[in-house]
Formats: structure tokens, C-alpha cells, sequence
């Protein structure tokens, strides 16, 4: 048994714990004394830890594509490809908060566990009370589904105890699988530029967790695109 404490080691684990005390925290707020200024200030933080996540996610896939195309620039291909667009912000940008959000987070939740009315009862609904378990990494393997949204896929899978998942895509034109991107939070949209005929592309993955790979390789996921 490995004993952990209540604050997660990975950024997605902690965005998912400031979404979580910031949620149910409203139910205590009373009995624990908490004002409206912190519950906003909980709320400000969660929401920008989850923008700035998202957003650092966007731009670290754009980069990948980037460096590829920089390669089919420099060595040539078959392929005839176009600029990679940036991404854009996602809107509505969050309001600035103040530095510090995870120290913040742990000074309130020693705060709540000083309070005379605090409860390991309320700490387990708050998820501010470490618990033992063991993580086993080796088994996990993804399961892809998709949807479609105007005539592109949308793959969706699910999370767990992964800190990411990494998604790899064969387009059918000779060169095996490439990297396509690095998710925190399902689900993935594939906004390639649908081809002109109609065209099988393919889909694998691997859950991530502390910046690596982990477990096994989902099976690969075969989609018809295009007209």
C-alpha cells in the first residue's frame, strides 16, 4: 500500500481537486465559515489553473505539428500540405488572478481543518483527506470511440488515473502513424482538413501519467472521412 497525501502530484490532479473543493465546498460554506470572497477566489483560481492548462496543452500540440512540418519543408514528402494554423485563445479569457494558486488551495484546506464544526466526513466530500491505495499503470489501455462533427471525428475516450493520454494518427497516405497530440481532458477533436475523396483514417493511443507513457496501446480505431 502506498499512503498519499490529498494534494495530487500532477497538474491535472490538482486542477481536478481545485474544480472539486471549488464545487462542493459551496454545501460547508456556512457551518465552516467561509465567506463569499474565498468561495470566489477558490472559483477565480479553478477556472484559470484550468484555462492555463488547456491552453498550454493547445500550443504544446501546435508545436508538435510545427516541427513536422518543418521536416516535410526541409526533406520533402509526397504529401502536400499547407501552414499550420496557430491555435487561438480560448474565449472567454478567465479573470487574472494572483499568483500562488496551489499554496492558496492547501492554506484553506488547513484552514477548514481548523475549524470546530470540520469533520473527516466533510473532508472526504471535499477530497482533502488522503487515502492508501496502490496505483498499477501497467494495464491500463485506452478505449477509443468516436463522434462526428460536421464530417470530422471527434475521438473520445476516458481518463481515469491518467494524468493525459497520447493519440497518434495514420492518414492513409503511406506514412504510418504520427503524432497528432497530448490530451489532458477527454475529448479530442481532429480538425484536419478532410480530404477531397473519401479516405480510412486510423487512431491509437497510450495513457500518460508524470510525462511519460504508460501501459498498453489502445486498439487502433478506423474511421472513413471525407466524401
Amino acid at each position: 500500500m502506498t499512503s498519499n497525501a490529498f494534494m495530487p502530484s500532477t497538474d491535472s490532479g490538482k486542477a481536478d481537486l481545485l474544480d472539486h473543493v471549488a464545487s462542493i465546498l459551496v454545501n460547508y460554506a456556512s457551518i465552516l465559515e467561509v465567506t463569499a470572497e474565498d468561495l470566489a477566489s477558490l472559483q477565480a483560481d479553478a477556472h484559470a489553473f484550468r484555462y492555463i492548462l488547456k491552453s498550454m496543452a493547445d500550443m504544446q500540440a501546435y508545436a508538435h505539428h510545427l516541427t513536422e512540418f518543418k521536416n516535410i519543408l526541409r526533406d520533402g514528402s509526397a504529401a502536400i500540405v499547407g501552414w499550420t494554423v496557430p491555435p487561438m485563445l480560448i474565449e472567454p479569457t478567465p479573470s487574472v488572478v494572483s499568483s500562488g494558486i496551489i499554496p492558496r488551495l492547501s492554506s484553506l484546506v488547513a484552514h477548514l481543518k481548523s475549524h470546530k464544526n470540520y469533520t473527516s466526513a466533510i473532508g472526504l466530500d471535499l477530497g482533502v483527506i488522503g487515502t492508501s491505495s496502490v496505483l498499477d499503470s501497467s494495464n491500463w489501455k485506452p478505449i477509443l470511440n468516436v463522434q462526428i462533427k460536421a464530417g470530422h471525428p471527434i475521438i473520445t475516450w476516458t481518463k481515469g488515473s491518467a494524468a493525459a493520454i497520447e493519440i497518434w494518427v495514420d492518414r492513409g497516405e503511406g506514412a504510418g502513424f504520427s503524432f497528432l497530440t497530448i490530451n489532458t481532458e477527454p475529448n479530442t477533436n481532429d480538425n484536419e482538413a478532410l480530404p477531397a475523396t473519401s479516405a480510412v483514417w486510423k487512431y491509437k493511443a497510450i495513457y500518460r501519467l508524470h510525462d511519460e507513457q504508460v501501459g498498453q496501446w489502445s486498439d487502433v480505431l478506423s474511421i472513413t472521412v471525407g466524401v
